[in-house]
């Protein structure tokens, strides 16, 4: 009911998306709501997103990552136009770094792993082959750092848990050996009463970290049971009985990008 009651169709022209914090209509907030009701098992109102995604176009004036929600809104249609998919996947390229990898502005010398993985997830959405393997393979590999996590680029050197986990994903899809040592520090990341830290000197854990942390893990087939019972204390103490959860315990607003990291999280902890 909480997913639900964030979405909204405008009466003027039917389109509908989810909102965003503000309570405004919002393209990032509307993937996170869509991939709820989902993993949900819920009914999507095609029809609203329908409109809602054809109101962008071919993704004219659109970022990098807001071409990513797009390419994820319209997956979730399965029925993207092949003019809109061509213009987006060739947008999307448009943001290819020096170094092989994606940036988040164009013609960046170096790529960063965030861009990376919303590049990479584009065209995974748009069912399309993965542009250049090798050069998003060095433009990971380039940002690990000795510690074994992953850095978002050279601007920000620090290892954190949601690019390391990202990292982790990309090359995993990109049919990498497993980094072991990369999970080892992401198992190091966590908090002694549950839940995953953002970067080492955090001073809380978070839902985002946590949910990324264990999508990665999980992947990697590391064994996540020793941790299970603590992090799900550490989730149920986000819990709010209108249906959401908070993204920290220094939170007071609910939004539906932490419902869907909450659902990740529990996701893997049922298996």
């Amino acid at each position: 009911d909480y997913v639900r009651s964030q979405f909204l169709i405008d009466p003027a022209t039917g389109a509908g998306s989810f909102i965003n914090r503000a309570g405004v209509p919002d393209l990032y907030y509307t993937v996170f709501g869509i991939d709820c009701l989902l993993a949900l098992r819920e009914d999507l109102p095609r029809g609203a997103l329908l409109k809602y995604a054809e109101s962008f176009g071919e993704g004219e004036g659109l970022d990098l990552v807001h071409l990513g929600c797009l390419a994820r809104l319209w997956s979730a249609m399965d029925a993207v136009p092949p003019n809109v998919k061509d213009a987006i996947l060739s947008r999307i390229e448009t943001y290819r770094s020096d170094d092989g990898g994606y940036a988040q502005t164009r013609r960046a010398e170096h790529g960063s792993n965030y861009a990376c993985f919303v590049a990479l997830s584009g065209q995974q959405d748009l069912k399309h082959e993965v542009a250049n393997p090798e050069g998003l393979i060095t433009c990971i590999a380039s940002q690990r750092s000795k510690a074994g996590g992953y850095s978002n680029g050279p601007e920000l050197p620090l290892p954190t848990v949601p690019t390391t986990s990202a990292a982790l994903t990309m090359l995993r899809v990109l049919h990498q050996p497993h980094d072991k040592a990369a999970g080892d520090w992401l198992l190091s990341q966590q908090h002694e009463q549950g839940g995953f830290l953002a970067v080492q000197d955090a001073p809380v854990p978070d839902l985002l970290s946590t949910a990324v942390a264990l999508h990665a893990l999980s992947g990697m087939h590391v064994d996540i049971a020793p941790i299970k019972e603590k992090t799900l204390d550490f989730i149920d103490s986000l819990w709010v009985n209108r249906g959401s959860f908070y993204g920290t315990w220094a939170e007071d607003i609910l939004d539906v990008e932490y419902t869907y990291y909450a659902l990740l999280a529990l996701g893997h902890l049922s298996l």
